[in-house]
C-alpha cells in the first residue's frame, strides 16, 4: 500500500466499506390489503442492482409489537425488532399517508426503540393521493428526534399514476431514477455516520 492509499484510502477500501453497509427497507404498514410489500420489493430490486450495500426488507408486521406501554400485552417480538434495527446502518422507509400522517404501526415501531435508531441515515419513499408528501414530512420530524439524518431526495408515488386501481403497483419510469438519487444520498450519509457510532 502506497503513501497516498494510507493517507486517503484506496478505492478497494472504499468499496469494501460500502458493501459492509446494511440498509433496512422498512415497510410502514401492517393492514390487510396493503401495497407496501410491492413498493418495498421494487425498491430492493433497484437497490440490489447498485451493489453498494446489503439491502433487507424489514416488515413491521413480522414482529409482535403491541401499543407501547399497553399493560399485559404480548411484546415477544420487541427483542427481535431491536436486534434487526440495531444491525442496520441506514434505512429506507416505505411510508403510506393515512389522514395526512404516517400509520400508527410505524409510529409505534419507531417509538419502541431509541438508541438503535441513533446516528443513522434514512431515505423516504412515500405514496398516497398526493404522493404521501404530508406523511413524509411528519416522519422527518420524528426521525430528527431519534437522531436519524434523513436525506433530501424523496420519491413520492401517486395512487393515481403509479398504481392501477389503487392496488397494483406500476411505477412511472421516472420513479426508478428518483429512488437511485435518494440512495446516492443515503449511502454516503450512512457511511459517514457509521464512524461516530
Amino acid at each position: 500500500m502506497g503513501l497516498f492509499d494510507k493517507l486517503f484510502g484506496s478505492k478497494q477500501q472504499e468499496e469494501q466499506t460500502m458493501t459492509n453497509l446494511n440498509i433496512g427497507i422498512i415497510l410502514g404498514s401492517t393492514r390487510d390489503g396493503r401495497v407496501s410489500p410491492q413498493v418495498g420489493a421494487w425498491v430492493k430490486e433497484l437497490a440490489d442492482q447498485r451493489g453498494d450495500a446489503n439491502y433487507t426488507v424489514i416488515d413491521i408486521a413480522d414482529y409482535k409489537l403491541p401499543l407501547l406501554g399497553e399493560p399485559g400485552s404480548d411484546a415477544s417480538g420487541a427483542a427481535a425488532w431491536s436486534e434487526i434495527v440495531g444491525k442496520q446502518d441506514g434505512f429506507v422507509f416505505i411510508v403510506q399517508e393515512y389522514n395526512h400522517s404516517i400509520t400508527g404501526a410505524l409510529k409505534n415501531a419507531l417509538d419502541f426503540l431509541r438508541e438503535e435508531w441513533n446516528n443513522k441515515a434514512a431515505g423516504i419513499v412515500s405514496y398516497g393521493s398526493v404522493g404521501g408528501a404530508r406523511a413524509a414530512e411528519h416522519l422527518r420530524g420524528i426521525l430528527g428526534e431519534l437522531s436519524v439524518a434523513d436525506v433530501r431526495v424523496h420519491p413520492a408515488l401517486s395512487l393515481f399514476t403509479d398504481f392501477e386501481n389503487g392496488t397494483d403497483f406500476k411505477p412511472a419510469e421516472v420513479q426508478a431514477s428518483s429512488v437511485n438519487q435518494m440512495l446516492d444520498q443515503v449511502i454516503p450519509w450512512a457511511t459517514a455516520l457509521k464512524t461516530i457510532r
